[in-house]
């Protein structure tokens, strides 16, 4: 079944105006009435596979009795990479609850921010939920354990290039590049100290599954192939899955508003478009210098690459659903104005969440 088009429109025009208003908002703060630990995970899931599962049970098990709250990002629906998620997060919150998570909130909008606006974002959002423990997957590889203990005594530890960088002592303890599941962590401890938030001894690394991949799995779902990974993925993800699909709400990863990028990018004036988040000078004039374009290949083929190779397809995103720097700005400032819960456990669960978080502007996913 194919993906009714006018269910993505709906999601970008309502996500855009629900951006709009959390940027209008700030957050409020009182005293949590309960000491219950919260285990504060970032995980797109896109969609939830055994690596996923496994990740959270490990934590659940270093924290018996914790509260494991699923940060699943969010507004338009597009993920760090600068593409659509398979499924919405409402289902993917749900496949998470499903799986073991107790409640499900949602997180930025990463698909239009640079990857250091959504990690002071979610860096936010661990403040928010007064986090006592963040998991985090990683992939094993030499030198690394070194980085992960220096992070675990507090210590913000940066990427500069082809090293990487301790900023407490000034020393490189590690030479070339990190794959991206690794890189996320140096980013978001690097966030997590910008705005003060202690750290240490907070974060549980997970060595990674081998043998599960969340590409295949999409591509499986593009091709009506999920027969050939059912093993990647837990029952209950399947489910959500093949029920999202059979209503025309999945896959929804290749699904894109075409037409409005294209538009966009052939209408909109050099000031308008050096007004969009993420665009320089270089990719405005490059849009303006390359047009009338007929095609999303066209458009990419033009802009220049930038320091993120997901560049491309950030860009692509922000023209689809016109996404202005100063909304950006003020949206990060704000945030979370508001803890929007997705999805939960029961009812006694999301008492004890909202008994436990400091922050107080609190809305149920309706």
């Amino acid at each position: 079944m194919k993906v009714d088009y006018s269910f993505i429109e709906r999601i970008i025009r309502e996500d855009s105006q629900l951006m709009v208003d959390d940027a209008k908002r700030t957050p409020l703060y009182g005293n949590p009435s309960s000491d219950k630990p919260i285990i504060a995970d970032f995980t797109e899931y896109s969609p939830l596979h055994k690596g996923h599962r496994h990740c959270m049970f490990e934590a659940k098990k270093k924290v018996p009795g914790g509260l494991f709250v699923a940060v699943i990002p969010g507004p338009l629906e597009r993920s760090g990479r600068g593409l659509p998620y398979i499924m919405t997060r409402q289902a993917r919150a749900k496949a998470a609850i499903m799986v073991g998570a107790d409640v499900a909130v949602e997180g930025p909008p990463m698909g239009v921010m640079g990857s250091g606006q959504y990690s002071l974002c979610l860096a936010r959002m661990f403040k928010a939920l007064d986090a006592d423990y963040i998991p985090r997957g990683y992939k094993p590889m030499e030198g690394f354990r070194e980085i992960l203990d220096r992070i675990n005594k507090g210590h913000r530890v940066v990427p500069r290039p082809y090293r990487i960088v301790d900023l407490e002592t000034g020393e490189t303890i590690l030479e070339g590049k990190l794959e991206e599941d690794n890189y996320v962590i140096l980013s978001l401890s690097r966030a997590l100290g910008k705005i003060g938030f202690d750290f240490r001894d907070k974060f549980i690394f997970v060595e990674r599954l081998e043998g599960v991949s969340g590409t295949l799995i999409r591509e499986a779902a593009s091709k009506d192939r999920l027969s050939e990974v059912e093993d990647m993925l837990p029952p209950e993800t399947l489910r959500v899955l093949r029920d999202e699909i059979s209503q025309g709400r999945a896959p929804l990863h290749e699904t894109r508003l075409k037409d409005k990028i294209i538009e966009n990018a052939n209408i909109l004036e050099h000031d308008e478009l050096l007004n969009l988040n993420l665009f320089d000078e270089k990719t405005a004039n490059a849009i303006i210098e390359n047009r009338p374009f007929n095609s999303i290949k066209e458009i990419l083929a033009c802009i220049p690459r930038g320091f993120s190779r997901h560049y491309k397809n950030r860009i692509l995103s922000v023209l689809e659903a016109k996404v202005h720097k100063g909304l950006i700005s003020k949206y990060i400032e704000n945030y979370p104005s508001t803890i929007r819960i997705l999805d939960y456990m029961d009812e006694e669960v999301l008492k004890e969440f909202k008994d436990r978080i400091p922050h107080r502007r609190l809305e149920v996913w309706q």
